[in-house]
């Protein structure tokens, strides 16, 4: 996607993002329609100083592209001591509750808190039952999704990622009797700080996932909070509620209680011991047309 999107010349792979006007502790950024992770990392580095300066820095940016995991900028803030936030819009994929056809996009959002020792709280979710990247792995596996992730193009419960990714995700929580409702009230909410308080594309005018017709104009909000602006000892209460959750008397003792991050930090030393990261072989192959397309060296 990103490759194409760059060849098409729909997204300038050179661009520098642009301070549109700023206070001490917010800005408005013009991505210029760069790639997301160049966007990404300048506002939330701009986030990070003006938290340093004032306690807070709140920057919201249109102009923007897809820009890879939300929950990288967050920790970006965190390794500097800080709480980081971050906030997508996506092209739109998720229906509302109630609706047949999707309207908003899987808008992600991150906090990432700092604890004692290196440790640190780490929430990175879609506002949907699934991201979309999980739906492709499955469809690359050429396996069935779990019911309830998806609707088909006629608004029907399916099992086919095929089917789901022509349809539409369901919002976090499923359907509406399982609080689905909850979920699309936080893809709003994603979409607020994103789209409509920067001036980008917002819910149903996003253009649509994999398409090059026009410029992306993507919505996305960045914050660094500073906790030594408030009551001291934040590290050692985030520590202390954590470790207390973590040391809870699971309901199945193979499965010990968890906080937000630990999955990844589990997996992070999976990779460490196996030496390298375990791909599937479609993703593999995948990957070898794509560096053959590019002319570079495929992956060993």
């Amino acid at each position: 996607m990103y490759v194409n999107d760059v060849k098409q010349k729909v997204c300038d792979g050179g661009a520098v993002p642009s301070i549109t006007k700023e206070s001490v502790s917010t800005a408005l950024v013009h991505g210029n329609n760069g790639l997301g992770p160049v966007v990404g990392n300048f506002c939330i580095d701009l986030a990070i100083k003006k938290a340093k300066e004032t306690g807070i820095g709140w920057v919201c940016t249109r102009g923007s592209n897809h820009y890879g995991i939300a929950g990288w900028y967050a920790l970006r803030a965190t390794r500097e001591g800080l709480l980081g936030m971050s906030f997508t819009n996506t092209s739109p994929l998720v229906a509302p509750t109630r609706a047949k056809k999707a309207a908003l996009g899987t808008n992600p959002l991150a906090l990432s808190a700092p604890a004692k020792n290196g440790d640190s709280f780490v929430l990175d979710m879609a506002t949907c039952v699934v991201a979309v990247g999980k739906m492709e792995v499955e469809r690359r596996k050429e396996k069935p999704i779990p019911e309830g992730w998806a609707l088909d193009k006629d608004g029907n419960p399916t099992t086919d990622p095929e089917e789901g990714i022509k349809g539409a995700l369901m919002p976090l929580g499923g359907p509406e009797l399982h609080s689905g409702y909850k979920g699309y009230g936080l893809g709003m909410l994603v979409e607020i700080f994103c789209g409509i308080l920067s001036g980008g594309q917002y819910g149903p005018n996003v253009r649509r996932w994999m398409n090059t017709d026009r410029e992306a104009d993507l919505g996305q909000c960045f914050v660094a909070i500073d906790p030594a602006f408030f009551a001291p000892g934040f590290e050692d209460r985030m520590s202390d509620l954590m470790d207390y959750c973590r040391g809870m008397e699971p309901a199945d003792a193979e499965k010990p209680v968890l906080a937000a991050g630990d999955p990844e930090r589990s997996h992070i030393n999976k990779v460490n011991r196996e030496g390298g990261i375990t791909y599937h072989i479609n993703q593999i192959t995948d990957s070898w047309r794509l560096a053959k397309v590019l002319g570079v060296q495929p992956m060993q």
